[in-house]
């Protein structure tokens, strides 16, 4: 055996142990999964089952505070006519049965004099309530009823307000399971006369409480302020049992009790329990008012049986994944030494070439959209190599007012074409960061080219520079693909074609001009766009591109609209050239208003007018414009009085900008430097004999105006103020 085939039998050998090694690692990592999975999965049934609750929880108390709400607004209501009646007592019946007929949320009313109130009534309390379709009337002044032992009486008389009763069986009465809101009655001397009653009849709590079906074998329970059970799955255990009774039947059960603890106390939570010998969770909620409170009870296999059995399920089959694995495993290990180092060797180049493209991407502009602070302009750019790296290019940015921007392609692909892009992208930024002709830039790009161009590759080249202020747009052309003018129509814009960048020395190339009106658009690509070919080695051309562009739309719209056509027309066919796009909309430069004024304190009646100018259609009350009036009035007459020397006549200009939801504001003026934000605050506590002269118009703009800066350039002072509107 020589001592490459052991070499190879070791490496086999190790191989396999690796392996092993990692299909245990995969078996541990595997079920760590499955846990996480299950804890993961559990945890969010848990907080969906939380929010089910909650919100039926919530729901059903809405219902039932819905009706209460209803029943005291309809007491209340009667309270005038009651008071009225005290003196009248012979048309308190007609109270109670106006109160019922008027109010279908009541079964019944009662008005139920004080016992000794009245001479003539010692004991008087009529009652109407319904029966079927039709209204009863009949006394609760009896011996066997006797009203003013009850608690709907008594406890509205003690504590002098309203009170809603604990559930009873209103025998006597109404012979329906209720509970009454009752008010105290005075008359106009302050005097407890009666007490006004509503009942609403508790019979539909059944069906809006006991029938939840957010799971299916989920529980609910309601009890009153006094602990006695309202809603119960259990028969007979509503209205005959009270919680505390229910817990001394179950014996250990000290969550049960803790259940009935927070419930009583009007606490809002929940609580695992054991009910009925099933693990459980309890949510519970408390109903304002009237000191009730709900509770839905859902067993745990309710939450989380479904996801226990996908578990089981996800077991098995990570068993079987796993004897798949080592099957796999023995096939691949004899080959595992033969692609380990191909495998290295891309991975490698893979890297570096991605490395390459995310360099690459980094030198070309970002952000959408990348001035966000200007409205002159909507530009958008993107640039989809043909490999991982590619020589197209585009670059633009803002200096002076005008917009500098290219395009261009590098002959060739791959590293060698986006070496050059990069060096052709840093000249273009250095050269322009200081010429302002697209000519000479382009120009002193072609010598600089020239003279290292060993390789032989040259670069077509669009360069321009718009001003922005003016639509004025001056560009050369260096062999590239015509832009297309998007104005009332699309057509090509009319250049001279120049050669090449790198081909031939010392080249003059021709500048040319063109003026952009508000709203026209500049449309610049590679020849990656129009030559891309589908299949049937069809290209794109010109039309479809010309096609693709109709329409008015955003920058970026119209890229990505550019980008499905050609995806649509191109299918499956493989990406053949670098595909790069420009797309520069000019909006027109928008001047800011401005007003200006002489140093002359009679001029500050034109401010108002000025104003209001300014402010029309923001829907600002006319305190507000008042305020802004008088900060800006008292800054002007500032520089009026203080900027000039006396008799010398300057000028105070004042610009305004409605920006993000503020007016901004610029005073300035050519006089000598002066900062009045740096003008100590002025004391406005102290009195007129101590406080100093000057300061209170500064404190105003202050005051009013959400931010004041200053600044002192090129000569002249600057002022400026902000207000959020």
């Amino acid at each position: 055996m020589s001592l490459i085939d052991s070499y190879k039998r070791l490496t086999v050998k190790r191989s396999t142990w690796t392996g092993l090694l990692l299909v245990f690692v995969a078996a541990l990592t595997l079920e760590a999964t499955s846990l996480i999975q299950v804890f993961s999965s559990q945890k969010a049934l848990a907080e969906e089952a939380s929010k089910r609750a909650n919100i039926q929880l919530e729901s059903s108390r809405n219902q039932i505070m819905d009706v209460i709400d209803q029943a005291e607004a309809a007491v209340r209501n009667g309270i005038w006519i009651t008071q009225w009646c005290l003196d009248y007592q012979d048309s308190l019946p007609r109270v109670c049965w106006r109160m019922v007929n008027d109010n279908p949320v009541l079964v019944g009313s009662s008005v139920s004099l004080v016992p000794g109130y009245s001479p003539r009534h010692p004991l008087y309390a009529p009652y109407v309530f319904r029966d079927g379709d039709s209204l009863v009337s009949r006394s609760l002044a009896t011996q066997e009823y006797d009203y003013p032992s009850q608690e709907w009486f008594v406890k509205p008389i003690e504590n002098d307000c309203a009170y809603w009763s604990e559930p009873y069986i209103d025998f006597g009465g109404g012979e329906v399971l209720m509970t009454t809101y009752s008010v105290p009655v005075k008359d106009q001397q302050g005097t407890t006369g009666a007490v006004l009653t509503g009942d609403i009849s508790l019979g539909w709590l059944s069906s809006t409480i006991g029938d939840l079906p957010i799971y299916p074998h989920a529980t609910n329970l309601m009890i009153s302020r006094e602990g006695r059970v309202m809603v119960s799955p259990s028969k007979g255990v509503a209205m005959n049992k009270t919680v505390q009774e229910l817990a001394e039947e179950i014996k250990n059960n000290t969550d049960y009790k803790e259940l009935n603890r927070a419930m009583l106390a009007g606490e809002t939570g929940s609580i695992k329990m054991l009910y009925r010998g099933i693990k459980s969770q309890a949510y519970y909620a408390p109903i304002d008012r009237l000191g009730w409170s709900m509770c839905i009870v859902i067993p745990e296999d309710d939450i989380f049986g479904g996801i226990r059995r996908i578990n089981l399920l996800v077991k098995l089959l990570q068993l079987l994944g796993l004897a798949m694995l080592i099957m796999i495993l023995r096939s691949l290990v004899k080959s595992q030494i033969k692609y380990r180092n191909l495998d290295e060797r891309k991975e490698r180049m893979e890297r570096e070439l991605q490395i390459a493209r995310n360099i690459q991407m980094a030198m070309v502009p970002k952000g959408n959209p990348p001035f966000p602070d200007r409205h002159d302009l909507d530009i958008s750019a993107d640039i989809v190599p043909a490999k991982e790296v590619g020589g197209d290019l585009y670059d633009y940015y803002i200096r002076d007012g005008k917009l500098f921007f290219c395009i261009g392609d590098v002959s060739g692909k791959g590293i060698p074409a986006s070496l050059v892009m990069a060096v052709t992208r840093s000249v273009f930024r250095t050269l322009s960061s200081k010429e302002e002709s697209p000519a000479k830039i382009v120009t002193a790009m072609n010598d600089s080219m020239t003279e290292v161009n060993d390789s032989v590759m040259f670069v077509t080249l669009f360069c321009g520079a718009l001003d922005l202020t003016n639509g004025h747009l001056r560009f050369c052309n260096a062999g590239h693909n015509p832009p297309f003018i998007l104005t009332d129509s699309i057509q090509a814009l009319p250049v001279e074609a120049n050669l090449p960048l790198g081909i031939v020395p010392s080249m003059v190339f021709k500048e040319q001009e063109y003026t952009l009106a508000k709203d026209d658009a500049l449309f610049l690509y590679t020849d990656g766009l129009s030559e891309a070919e589908n299949k049937a080695h069809e290209q794109f051309g010109e039309d479809r591109m010309m096609s693709a562009l109709s329409g008015r739309k955003s920058a970026e719209e119209h890229l990505e609209n550019i980008k499905r056509k050609v995806g649509e027309f191109v299918g499956n066919a493989p990406q053949s050239d670098d595909l790069t796009m420009l797309f520069l909309h000019y909006l027109g430069a928008e001047p800011a208003p401005r007003i200006t004024l002489e140093n002359d304190i009679r001029q500050l009646e034109r401010l108002p007018e000025w104003l209001e100018t300014i402010t029309s259609g923001t829907g600002l009350d006319d305190l507000t414009m008042t305020n802004i009036n008088l900060a800006l009035e008292e800054a002007v007459t500032n520089v009026m009085l203080y900027a000039y020397p006396e008799g010398v006549t300057g000028q105070v200009e004042l610009e305004a900008l409605r920006k993000d939801g503020r007016l901004e504001f610029v005073l300035s003026d050519s006089g000598k430097p002066f900062d009045p934000t740096a003008a100590p605050k002025a004391d406005t506590t102290a009195s007129l004999a101590d406080r100093p002269i000057g300061g209170l118009g500064i404190h105003l703009v202050r005051t009013i105006m959400d931010s004041v800066r200053y600044e002192r350039k090129d000569g002249k002072n600057y002022l400026y103020m902000s207000k959020n509107i």
